[in-house]
């Protein structure tokens, strides 16, 4: 297609959505608003995704009010050891049961008695457990920050909030992936396991030194940030991997942003702190392990799913790697007969990087005050799953909300890496008073969209402002006031990002922003403006954008291209600046297209997928 430039969109109707690694923003942690106060009868935590089944919107309030009936005490179950304080904090205002390593026969008889249940990384919280509930669990506490034991579909139906401790344990776990990547650099556990056979063997434990060798910190998240500050302190030099970081808070303390190849085929050592999603399960692979330095060595403390356990033994056994130190496994407990446990250059320990005494207390204080606040109906910054949503409130919003979230999971596609979004700007055209339009759910279902798709998060109206905040993306909000009917809600809506670039040059505005407006129609979002280009496109199914020169014989030959590819198309749009000027065509197709069709020239455009959770 030599004149024009495509950008696949997909709006698939459903699907579980990829987490890949953190977003781009920035490092300030403003958020303005510059709309008039809001309507106090919405409460904040009534909202949740329209895309949450009709069994689950029912509001945290009521639960409550149900649970007071008979002026009980709500009832907690704690399944998993939490420390002291947050068991104080949990007395004080409920009745709690400590019920340790209870089977799952157990856990589901008990959990029809209790309002909410507190567990660790043990406990598996099933579809089965909620089922077993009968409707009387409101909250799930996962005292810790992975909530792969939960099953929050099941949740959400189910009407029960899911709350997590994300934060306590940062410092712990970025100690202890530096005391792996001491100890593995001399030999310390197997020194120790020598001696105390009897043995004295000095020249056989001989190490290397940290000074001067050059550590990658793949995933500069939390954890993986506060590594690098420490190891810094080690005389290391730190070079980072993560698609979505701001190159602005690596440079703060000293770190350099490099591609992923750059950074595993330059360092010394290697320390993994990226969240286990769908583009980052197992990619340490065989093909990764070959592109490394011969005699590399790896530190893992984030998830074991993201390396090939039977890749690592290979490039153990073959001295691609030399040492690796691990926390985190597939499978946990590992084997007793693990052949990668047992080698003689692993260092293993039993995931232990949040067992700290600070450690263990602070996230027990910070999931006892979580459980508390969603047992009161108060909002909960850590929720991982939405909160209800009032039907007459959805009913009104729910086509905008779905517009909110497609817009940006749509324009942060376009974003082509550099310093990352650190500005984003949400416009609401309306003829509504401000006290009869509360834009909170829109502007998180905004946030929602940019962040999920290149993120490990869950966000929800209850989290998104939070998770923007903590994550440096500073949201401003207009209104453009219109002439018209106020029983219209809105009329549009439009997102921009600025201050970064962009892989698809029709997106940007005139004034250089990425930038796109839509719409509901008939009670469906349509995309009615790319950059300056106005179009008129249902967001659903198969999208594709391409830039043109607005020229005879270009809508033919495009339908040609893609009749000759077997692609259907079923509708076509076309925007324009003037006649015979630059245009951008937009296509709703029955498949996707070929990603390595020659026929399409993709060499300055992204294809990727995007999905509703």
């Amino acid at each position: 297609m030599a004149s024009a430039t495509p950008l696949r969109v997909l709006f698939p109707a459903a699907a579980a959505p990829a987490r890949p690694p953190d977003p781009a923003v920035s490092s300030s942690l403003t958020t303005h608003r510059t709309l008039p106060p809001q309507r106090n009868h919405l409460r904040a935590n009534l909202f949740t995704s329209p895309s949450r089944s009709p069994k689950a919107r029912r509001t945290l309030t009521a639960a409550a009010a149900a649970a007071a009936v008979g002026g009980g005490r709500p009832t907690v179950l704690v399944t998993e050891k939490l420390g002291p304080a947050g068991l104080e904090l949990l007395r004080e205002f409920a009745n709690v049961d400590c019920s340790y390593e209870l089977t799952a026969e157990e856990l589901r008889a008990k959990v029809s008695l209790v309002d909410a249940l507190v567990v660790r990384s043990a406990t598996r919280v099933t579809r089965e457990v909620f089922e077993a509930a009968r409707g009387r669990l409101r909250v799930v506490g996962r005292a810790g920050v992975g909530i792969d034991n939960v099953d929050l579909q099941a949740a959400t139906e189910a009407g029960c909030l899911v709350v997590n401790a994300p934060t306590a344990n940062t410092v712990a776990a970025a100690e202890h992936a530096v005391a792996l990547l001491a100890a593995m650099a001399r030999n310390v556990a197997q020194a120790d396991a020598s001696l105390k056979a009897g043995k004295w063997q000095r020249s056989k434990f001989i190490g290397v030194s940290l000074v001067g060798k050059t550590l990658a910190v793949m995933g500069f998240g939390k954890v993986g940030s506060e590594v690098a500050r420490r190891a810094k302190g080690l005389g290391m030099d730190i070079i980072a991997h993560d698609p979505y970081a701001p190159v602005d808070r690596a440079r703060a303390i000293g770190v350099d942003l490099v591609s992923f190849d750059e950074a595993i085929s330059t360092a010394d050592f290697i320390s993994l702190h990226m969240p286990l999603t769908p583009s980052t399960e197992k990619i340490f692979d065989d093909e990764t392990f070959a592109k490394m330095k011969q005699g590399v060595r790896i530190v893992n403390v984030a998830r074991g799913g993201v390396v090939d356990e039977d890749a690592l033994l290979r490039a153990l056994d073959n001295g691609t790697v030399a040492q690796a130190a691990l926390d985190v496994f597939t499978e946990e407990p590992p084997p007793k007969d693990s052949k990668l446990v047992h080698h003689e250059n692993v260092t293993v320990t039993p995931h232990l990087g949040a067992s700290t005494t600070e450690a263990q207390e602070g996230v027990a204080v910070e999931i006892a005050e979580a459980v508390i606040g969603a047992l009161r109906g108060d909002l909960a910054a850590t929720a991982v799953n939405a909160p209800m949503v009032p039907n007459e409130v959805l009913s009104e919003l729910s086509p905008y909300v779905i517009l909110a979230e497609k817009l940006g999971r749509l324009v942060v596609q376009v974003v082509s890496g550099g310093s990352g979004i650190k500005r984003v700007k949400v416009v609401y055209s309306s003829a509504r008073d401000p006290d009869d339009l509360d834009t909170r759910i829109l502007r998180a279902m905004v946030i929602k969209g940019i962040i999920e798709p290149i993120s490990s998060a869950f966000i929800n109206i209850v989290n998104a402002d939070y998770v923007a905040k903590q994550r440096g993306l500073q949201i401003t909000e207009e209104r453009i006031w219109l002439d018209g009917s106020p029983e219209v809600p809105l009329d549009s809506i439009q997102v921009h990002l600025a201050n970064v670039e962009s892989k698809f040059a029709g997106a940007l505005s005139d004034a250089g922003d990425i930038r796109v407006e839509g719409k509901v129609n008939d009670g469906t979002p349509h995309l009615i403006l790319v950059g300056s280009f106005n179009v008129d496109v249902s967001l659903e199914g198969n999208l594709l954008l391409c830039c043109q020169v607005d020229q005879p014989g270009i809508i033919g030959k495009v339908g040609s291209i893609l009749g000759n590819m077997n692609v259907n198309v079923n509708f076509m749009s076309v925007g324009r600046t003037a006649p015979g000027k630059e245009a951008i065509m937009a296509i709703g197709v029955d498949e996707e297209p070929e990603k390595e069709s020659p026929q399409i020239d993709r060499r300055n455009t992204v294809c990727c997928g995007v999905c509703l959770s």
